[in-house]
C-alpha cells in the first residue's frame, strides 16, 4: 500500500474576476513545481465543470475556511508553503481579517513549488480533521525561506503542539479526500490562468501580488464599492 506522502465563472473562470494588479510573481519555479505536482499525482486536471465554477471556487465545502464564515466579502487565497512571498502576506492579511470582522477567508492549498509543498499541504489539510487547520497553516507559513525540507515542517508542527504520528495517521486515513481537494484546487488555479503564488480573489478582483496591510485594505474597499 502506498504511503499518503507518495499519492498524492464560470465556463471561462478568468472572466469572472477583474485583474487588479500585474501577475508580478509569475516565475520559472512555478513551472518546475508543476513537475513536482505531476510526480505526486496531483496535476491531473479535474474534468467536472462544477469543480471549476465560481460557486466551487468560493464555497467548496472541503476547503478550509477562516475569518467570519458569514462575512459580506470573500477572500480566496492560493498559496504554497514554500513561497516566501506568500509568507509575507500572512500577518497583514490576518490583521485585516481581525480588524474588519466581516470577511470570509477561503484557503486554497496549491502546492506547486517543490515536493515538500505537497507534504506540507497534506499535513495541514489533515489537521482540518482535528479542527486545527489554521494552527498548521500558521506553523508552516512561519518557517522562513523556500525549499523547506520535510523534517523542518515536522518540527514546526510539533512546536505548534501536534502529535505527529496521529497527524500522519489522519493524513493517511483521509488521503483520498485530501488528494481530490488538491487536484481540484490545481484545476481551479489553471482555469483562472494563475501562474504562481500568492494570488488572492478579493470580491471580484484577482490580485497576483504579495499585498501589505494597506494593499489588502484598499482592495477590500474597492471590492465592496464595486458590489
Amino acid at each position: 500500500m502506498h504511503d499518503w506522502r507518495d499519492r498524492t465563472h464560470i465556463d471561462n473562470p478568468a472572466a469572472g474576476w477583474r485583474i487588479s494588479s500585474p501577475a508580478v510573481l509569475s516565475r520559472r519555479t512555478a513551472l518546475i513545481g508543476l513537475a513536482a505536482l505531476a510526480g505526486a499525482g496531483l496535476a491531473t486536471r479535474v474534468r467536472a465543470a462544477d469543480d471549476l465554477s465560481a460557486e466551487m471556487i468560493l464555497n467548496d465545502p472541503a476547503a478550509p475556511l477562516g475569518g467570519n464564515p458569514k462575512g459580506d466579502l470573500t477572500i480566496v487565497s492560493f498559496f504554497d508553503y514554500n513561497c516566501p512571498f506568500c509568507k509575507r502576506t500572512v500577518e497583514p492579511l490576518n490583521t485585516v481579517l481581525a480588524s474588519d470582522g466581516n470577511i470570509r477567508h477561503v484557503y486554497k492549498d496549491w502546492p506547486i513549488l517543490a515536493p515538500s509543498s505537497v507534504y506540507g499541504a497534506k499535513l495541514a489539510l489533515a489537521a482540518k480533521y482535528q479542527g486545527r487547520y489554521e494552527d498548521a497553516y500558521g506553523a508552516l507559513m512561519g518557517i522562513d525561506g523556500s525549499r523547506i525540507p520535510e523534517d523542518r515542517m515536522r518540527q514546526a508542527l510539533e512546536r505548534a503542539g501536534f502529535d505527529m504520528p496521529k497527524l500522519e495517521a489522519e493524513a493517511n486515513r483521509h488521503d483520498a479526500g485530501i488528494t481530490t481537494l488538491l487536484k481540484r484546487n490545481n484545476a481551479q488555479a489553471e482555469g483562472l490562468g494563475l501562474r504562481g503564488t500568492p494570488v488572492f480573489l478579493i470580491g471580484q478582483f484577482l490580485v497576483a501580488s504579495a499585498l501589505d496591510e494597506a494593499g489588502f485594505r484598499q482592495v477590500v474597499k474597492d471590492a465592496r464599492e464595486a458590489t
